[in-house]
């Protein structure tokens, strides 16, 4: 579950998918990319509301520090938006 941008419906409906990004690519500065160019490819159609962007990562078997960064441009947008950043660490597995 990499990236899942979605839009929060009232209790009882099912959420609403708006983007899934990086299909089984869990590194997370590669997600923090797509999601920063998913935003300024998208930043003429989207209308602010009530969204997540949830990046499902794992942690990379070859860190040894540094990682991904998120621009204030990339933050302002988002809170712009009403999206809300969700990080849900997953268990290492092949990243291949």
């Amino acid at each position: 579950m990499p990236v899942n941008i979605y839009r929060v419906t009232p209790e009882g409906q099912e959420n609403e998918r708006i983007a899934w990004l990086c299909d089984d690519n869990w590194r997370l500065r590669d997600q923090a990319e797509a999601l920063e160019a998913w935003l300024i490819e998208n930043r003429d159609t989207l209308r602010p509301d009530n969204y997540v962007a949830d990046i499902g990562f794992a942690p990379r078997e070859d860190a040894s520090g540094g990682g991904a960064a998120l621009s204030h441009e990339m933050m302002r947008a988002m809170a712009d938006f009403g999206i809300s950043l969700f990080l849900s660490e997953y268990p290492a597995t092949d990243q291949s």
